[in-house]
């Protein structure tokens, strides 16, 4: 499937070497101010050819509304964006054309459709990703509407993990990194997985403040069902982990219970979601992606025909896909919102009075 969402709806198309890739945002409210900027610089966030840490294909993104935006307002129809690809070299493919790259989508895609774009990955690619932040800019320009912010950065590369988080000068670090104190460690990991044609992995954290109580759908389309199901959508993305997740799993009752007073609830263990369902709390979410599996040393592997061979792969790659991961992470996050908030707004007839009984 190519859409995501029920009542806030996204569709991509293209494929990373192919003359456009683009999405359609289905279900946006009109009225809202739809600031074309802003758009532009989410893409600019997540862009690739920015620097040493991620990948060298340098593509300008530039955003093209085609529809469902009038005179700076959405207009409640679908709104259609493009995005030309204008830095492929496709040749860097050729020598790999019959060859599953290990760790790839290329084994999965040609044995489920029969044929291979081999250029890059075809729609397999990340470059599809650039799509969903254009998405998730629509969404988040509806979201500041309600006051609702999210944010994302890097926790986590190889094994070193932040001991402070702060989101504002994550905006300011090239990797995105969430401490100050561990970014030049962190950035000399990337390198030194760069220099030796290898990769490394990593884990971006994602934080979703002043959402409502309310937001989830009991049982089959909970909030946290969604958010998991989102972000491992995500290429490269392994694992997904809410609130304090894996560590719940060790511990007691007594001492993992989030308890409640009059001011509130005391502690967040359970990352702002209860039952599925949105209790006020900020929503924290940990992504955990894979290393690159692009990299450029010696594999092997075997071709079309089932013969072993050598893959040596050329072209361009990120050495650390988790630091432009996080930001199509938060994207991802800003759309399961928006599709929350549409979905809940109909729950309860005092919400279809305020509509109807004029």
């Amino acid at each position: 499937m190519n859409s995501f969402g029920k009542r806030f709806i996204f569709t991509t198309f293209g494929e990373s070497h192919g003359k456009a890739i683009g999405c359609v945002v289905d279900g946006v409210p009109s009225g809202i101010e739809i600031d074309e900027n802003f758009i532009q610089q989410e893409l600019d966030r997540r862009k690739p050819g920015q620097n040493a840490y991620a990948t060298a294909r340098n593509e300008a993104d530039r955003v093209e509304i085609l529809s469902g935006v009038f005179e700076g307002k959405s207009t409640g129809t679908p709104i259609a964006i493009i995005i030309f690809n204008t830095n492929q070299k496709s040749k860097d493919y050729s020598n790999i054309k019959d060859l599953f790259r290990p760790s790839h989508a290329d084994f999965t895609y040609f044995h489920k459709y029969n044929i291979r774009d081999y250029r890059g990955g075809g729609r397999s690619s990340a470059r599809e990703t650039a799509a969903r932040v254009a998405a998730g800019a629509i969404a988040k320009l509806m979201l500041k509407e309600l006051n609702i912010k999210i944010s994302s950065g890097i926790y986590s590369i190889g094994k070193i993990e932040a001991k402070e988080i702060d989101f504002e000068y994550a905006k300011k670090s090239e990797i995105y990194s969430l401490d100050k104190n561990l970014e030049k460690e962190q950035k000399e990991i990337v390198l030194k997985a760069k220099n030796s044609h290898d990769s490394v992995g990593g884990i971006a954290l994602v934080k979703i403040q002043n959402a409502p109580i309310g937001l989830g759908e009991p049982i089959y389309y909970k909030i946290d069902a969604l958010l998991a199901d989102a972000m491992m959508s995500i290429n490269a993305a392994k694992a997904v982990e809410i609130g304090e997740g894996m560590k719940l799993a060790a511990d007691y009752g007594s001492l993992s219970n989030d308890r409640i007073n009059k001011d509130g609830f005391l502690t967040n263990n359970s990352g702002g979601i209860l039952g599925g369902i949105t209790n006020g709390e900020d929503i924290d979410i940990k992504v955990y992606f894979k290393p690159t599996p692009s990299i450029f040393q010696k594999q092997t592997t075997i071709d079309i025909y089932g013969n072993e061979t050598q893959c040596e792969l050329k072209g361009r790659h990120d050495p650390c896909v988790a630091i432009r991961g996080s930001i199509v992470a938060e994207s991802m996050a800003a759309l399961v919102t928006a599709d929350m908030l549409l979905l809940n707004a109909a729950r309860t007839i005092e919400n279809l009075k305020k509509t109807y009984n004029k």
